[in-house]
């Protein structure tokens, strides 16, 4: 199982949110690229790194500290915000982004979501964030009226990586990872699923590497490593083990 040690970038700086309330930031630093690095002398092969400001506006709001994040990291990145059209999708491939992740575009242009998977093999992610177990967009503004399994079963045999599961209310909170919702998603497609939102700790590694043989391919976590709660190599050994 992948350990996603994550980079939320907001204004240029390094950030995390509170349910995914742009006004409850906490800014963990200001030079992303070297945060990168840390994570990476930590033993991460891989990151996520989230736009935040282009989840909002639609288009790429922070793309000099992505360049800088993707030059610094040895290993894969995985980019997600703002990400709507086919351009922005070629422009981070080219930059060097190993996968891009969509959300908003996922729900309301599936079509289009399923032809960059087709082009870009193994490259797209579909982003489900749910509130309440309906889907969330346009940065988790808004709330659809879409069960999350629902979305997820569109894209099956679509040729999409993963998909990111997120429980908005947990995220940034250090509640736990909401173990069972992402099981239950995993066992419903037949896709991989990446975890997200609420991870505190090891317990959650260790409850999501017990799944990893039901379609559990990653967790990402942010806020329980910045704030000292979670050791990134412990937890990247225990989900390799």
């Amino acid at each position: 199982m992948i350990v996603f040690p994550a980079i939320d970038l907001k204004g240029g700086e390094v950030v995390r949110l509170a349910e995914g309330d742009m006004d409850r930031a906490t800014v963990y630093g200001d030079n992303p690229a070297a945060q990168a690095m840390l994570f990476a002398e930590a033993g991460a092969e891989h990151l996520h790194v989230v736009d935040l400001d282009g989840s909002f506006a639609g288009r790429a709001e922070n793309r000099e500290a992505v360049e800088a994040i993707v030059e610094a990291f040895p290993g894969y990145v995985q980019l997600g915000g703002g990400i709507r059209d086919a351009k922005a999708v070629e422009g981070w491939f080219n930059l060097g982004v190993a996968r891009v992740v969509m959300g908003s575009a996922a729900l309301k242009d599936p079509d289009f979501v399923k032809e960059m998977a087709r082009e870009w093999e193994s490259g797209i992610v579909v982003a489900v964030d749910a509130k309440d177990g309906m889907v969330a967009t346009e940065g988790w503004a808004e709330v659809s009226d879409v069960r999350v399994e629902d979305l997820a079963r569109r894209f099956e045999d679509a040729g999409v990586a993963s998909l990111l599961f997120t429980d908005i209310g947990r995220d940034g909170m250090l509640k736990g990872c909401n173990v069972q919702a992402t099981v239950d998603l995993a066992r419903a497609v037949d896709i991989p699923v990446i975890a997200s939102g609420g991870v505190k700790g090891l317990d959650d590694i260790h409850m999501l590497a017990l799944q990893a043989d039901q379609g559990i391919e990653g967790v990402i976590t942010g806020r329980a490593l910045y704030e000292g709660r979670l050791d990134l190599a412990t937890a990247i050994a225990m989900a390799n083990r």
